[in-house]
């Protein structure tokens, strides 16, 4: 079978609307560490993770065999109708590394479901529908997800079960935030707070939710400090605030085991996702007790949670924290940063640099201007394939290279990537310039 024929059979049973990476297609066949392999036994070093996903790296041991021994057992799956042990031990833990006192902890199966179920939780504890977003979010693509997300490319629907306000995004590079001085920019993104709850707004508002950095918006971040300046306006009106660490967690940033954590502010809920499965389908909201138990009804997620997917969680954080991959994570990333940095500082092709740890954008724009550039974009990461490095692409315009590879990168594999990356980046700009 080539992947022609895979190819042509994808696209008679799946929808045009979900999109594949190249102009040709690759079909992933085996992976080890940082690096996989596709049907035509190419094989790449992988930056981008799965979006993000595979975050212990491909084919790890430890991993694998506590999968293994959970599935020997027989029991795959028993409904959340029944103690699972491996659920209420893996709870226990991201309880106690939240940081949020007398925590409560549900699972699902994905970052939408995880979102989604914090959104319920905080409309029925404030018995408000009301809630506040910020733009160029992403959250999500069921019904409130979509309505909480301020990016239209991934809002698949204009139905919206929430009313929402929506708050001004930090952007450095462009906006109205980006046009003052960084000093002046928490104040002024207080002031819109105060702003859309005057005018926005009536009677109780539900919550905010926002992401720490902007995953789906290309690695977007406000002001460090912004969250802490925003609750303290949240808390006089009793608003709750929903941290979406979906791509942020598990100590991505480097500097913080939590996106939220270089705010100097505890959430009342936060979301997880991603990384905490390393490929097995394990997501869910921590909390507050109280407003995690504001669920009037018997609710419940089938698969949330489940013996095969906890067992997984359960040995990526004990493998997580045993190798300090936070660590790593602030070390490795510096390389990549700086390298980058250093590298395009006389492109005019790129506008910023930008990311904490292994969570790097870098926003490719038309020479001299702000104006982004997808195209450019596009052939930047067609290039980064051809020399064997995957990347992702993302931002509101499709016009930013997105890494978050696993955490356990070394500073070899980095410097690799960095060269592949830096070159496909130079040699398209170049090309674009002589034509």
């Amino acid at each position: 079978m080539t992947s022609d024929d895979l190819l042509a059979r994808h696209r008679a049973v799946l929808p045009s609307w979900m999109p594949l990476y190249y102009a040709e297609p690759i079909e992933l066949v085996s992976g080890s560490g940082r690096r996989v392999t596709d049907a035509q036994g190419r094989t790449y070093l992988d930056f981008f993770g799965g979006v993000l996903t595979s975050m212990i790296g491909y084919d790890i041991a430890e991993i694998r065999e506590a999968v293994e021994r959970q599935i020997r057992t027989g029991i795959v799956h028993s409904s959340t109708l029944y103690l699972i042990r491996q659920q209420v031990e893996l709870a226990e833990r991201i309880a106690r590394l939240s940081g949020i006192p007398d925590a409560r902890v549900f699972f699902t199966n994905s970052g939408t479901e995880a979102n989604e179920a914090a959104l319920l939780f905080a409309t029925n504890h404030r018995r408000s529908s009301q809630i506040l977003a910020v733009r160029n979010s992403y959250h999500g693509r069921s019904y409130a997800t979509m309505g909480a997300t301020g990016n239209r490319s991934w809002s698949a629907s204009a139905l919206n079960p929430l009313q929402v306000a929506w708050l001004h995004s930090g952007d450095r590079l462009r906006g109205l935030l980006a046009r003052l001085p960084e000093a002046d920019r928490i104040d002024a993104a207080v002031e819109d707070l105060r702003e859309v709850l005057a005018t926005q707004t009536a009677g109780d508002v539900a919550c905010l939710i926002a992401e720490p950095i902007q995953g789906v918006g290309g690695f977007v971040a406000p002001p460090d400090g912004l969250f802490a300046a925003w609750k303290e306006v949240l808390d006089s009106h009793g608003i709750l605030l929903i941290s979406d660490e979906v791509q942020t967690g598990w100590g991505r940033t480097g500097e913080h085991f939590w996106g939220y954590q270089a705010h100097g502010v505890t959430p009342d809920l936060l979301t997880f996702a991603k990384g905490i499965g390393n490929g097995f389908a394990l997501a869910g909201v921590v909390g507050r007790a109280d407003v995690l138990e504001s669920v009037p009804a018997i609710s419940f997620c089938t698969f949330g949670g489940n013996p095969v997917s906890t067992a997984a969680g359960n040995a990526v954080l004990d493998y997580l924290r045993d190798h300090d991959l936070q660590a790593n994570a602030a070390r490795v990333g510096a390389i990549l940063a700086d390298g980058l940095r250093a590298a395009t500082a006389d492109l005019d092709h790129v506008a910023e640099v930008r990311g904490k740890g292994l969570m790097l954008a870098v926003e490719i724009v038309r020479p001299g201007t702000v104006e982004p550039d997808p195209a450019l974009t596009t052939r930047v990461l067609e290039a980064c394939r051809a020399g064997g490095l995957l990347v992702g692409k993302g931002g509101l315009h499709g016009n930013v290279l997105r890494m978050g590879p696993p955490l356990t990168l070394t500073e070899d594999e980095a410097r690799e990537g960095l060269a592949i990356l830096v070159e496909a980046i130079r040699t398209c700009a170049s090309a674009e310039v002589a034509a």
